[in-house]
């Protein structure tokens, strides 16, 4: 689609944008690159660790996990779409990117980050399912239905952001195709734009509005059953384990949907933030939770511990 896309309206498009990193703080890419490429080596081991031993380990073959499986595929993919480029802006000064690359890569970082947070809504409806009804635990989350939720999580994703390279690609371009960032983000290609672009404004808001409002209230409604029933009818014993079970999972939700209001809100409603806070902010948005997520379910879950 995107190709077909790009050769229908090649006169719009610029055929190369370039990359420059983190605004103002070019002398300084290599030390910024260290911590970067550290978290690059915790999220890429950490999470294809994860991906082995729920494959391999046959007691992992529960709904919980599968849906962990999920987020650290999810988690990989994120990191292996940003961090290679970055670094490669960091290390070597190469900045320049094809619109097919650029657009590709827009639309995987954007994709992914949407079916992040729908396994984290996921994540949450299997730790109500499992807490408040865990006789019907097993009918309800049967393979089949993790398989569908999973299928509609990949769907929702790809569907919502689907229309952002389409819809960039199809704006008038002038002046300068320099963007002061790490990787090709849809709104720091929308202010390279010379014309009108209200409808890619509000496209890309009401989706921003949909995941991150709608997911996260249904979270919030998902742990709220949750503590109701923590409180009204666990013993202490099966509080303090059903606690455990869910405490990983809230720190993972922190992770990801703390920084990204942070980078939403400084993009859109600050506008005198400086650039290079918004961009590192947006960097970490991309690159903490892939790193945490694998250590937070090492440390907090007993069978992965095992």
């Amino acid at each position: 689609m995107i190709t077909m896309i790009l050769s229908n309206n090649s006169q719009l498009f610029p055929h190369i944008f370039f990359l420059t990193g983190i605004p103002g703080l070019s002398a300084a890419h290599i030390w910024i690159s260290l911590p970067f490429c550290f978290m690059f080596i915790l999220a890429v081991t950490g999470n294809s660790v994860l991906l082995f031993l729920i494959w391999t380990e046959q007691s992992l073959h529960q709904p919980m996990f599968f849906f962990l499986a999920m987020l650290s595929f999810v988690d990989l993919v994120l990191s292996l779409s940003t961090l290679p480029k970055m670094l490669a802006i960091f290390w070597f000064g190469i900045t320049a990117n094809s619109s097919h690359s650029f657009l590709f890569q827009m639309l995987f970082i954007h994709a992914f980050s949407a079916m992040e947070s729908g396994v984290l809504v996921a994540m949450a409806l299997d730790r109500f399912v499992a807490i408040c009804n865990p006789l019907r635990y097993g009918i309800i989350l049967t393979p089949v239905v993790v398989a569908k939720i999973g299928g509609l999580v990949v769907l929702r994703g790809v569907g919502l952001t689907i229309s952002f390279p389409s819809l960039a690609h199809q704006l008038p371009y002038c002046g300068s195709h320099m963007i002061a960032y790490t990787y090709c983000e849809h709104m720091a290609v929308v202010k390279l734009v010379c014309g009108a672009t209200t409808m890619d404004n509000l496209y890309a808001f009401a989706v921003a509005i949909f995941l991150g409002v709608g997911d996260v209230s249904f979270i919030a409604y998902s742990y709220g059953q949750i503590v109701r029933t923590m409180i009204h009818f666990l013993s202490p014993e099966a509080r303090a384990k059903a606690g455990s079970t869910c405490m990983a999972h809230i720190c993972v939700i922190l992770f990801f949907y703390g920084p990204g209001f942070l980078s939403v809100a400084m993009q859109r409603f600050g506008p005198h933030t400086a650039s290079a806070a918004k961009v590192i902010l947006a960097n970490l948005y991309l690159l903490f939770p892939p790193a945490l997520d694998p250590i937070v379910y090492g440390i907090k879950t007993k069978q992965i511990r095992e």
